[in-house]
């Protein structure tokens, strides 16, 4: 995969049988958990969890926004891309897109801070993730 975003990353997704309602569409909250698995993927690629954890610093989902655009199907194929769209002294901020095909299914930002693990409070973004970020990797 070619990356043309910072910190971008890129996971295949399949509907299974329990993403679906009723009526066989992908349900809202499934593409929710989607959003958690791109950004756990963005922290293993470029700021391990566990290291931040080990530091005292963990990650923290201030706000999503998503945008539905069009039905997911049980069977169907999706692709789910994420990147960090935006870097502060304290917020971070990621953009995705979950396609099928040419077709945007669902496009979504969400924001974030890092808290001190031990007293909750903001923590500035780490070192690592502002390089990796300002060096477009």
């Amino acid at each position: 995969m070619t990356r043309l975003k910072p910190l971008s990353i890129e996971l295949t997704l399949t509907v299974k049988t329990y993403d679906v309602d009723f009526a066989g569409i992908v349900s809202n909250i499934v593409y929710i958990r989607w959003l958690e698995d791109l950004r756990l993927q963005i922290l293993a690629e470029y700021l391990p969890l566990a290291g931040l954890i080990a530091a005292g610093v963990g990650p923290v989902l201030t706000r999503t926004e998503i945008e539905y655009r069009r039905p997911l199907r049980l069977g169907d194929e999706a692709v789910g891309r994420m990147w960090v769209s935006k870097l502060g002294r304290l917020r971070w901020e990621v953009t995705a897109e979950i396609v099928m095909g040419e077709e945007v299914a669902a496009a979504a930002v969400q924001t974030g801070i890092f808290v001190t693990l031990a007293t909750l409070r903001p923590a500035p973004v780490p070192a690592a993730m502002r390089e990796k970020w300002e060096s477009g990797r």
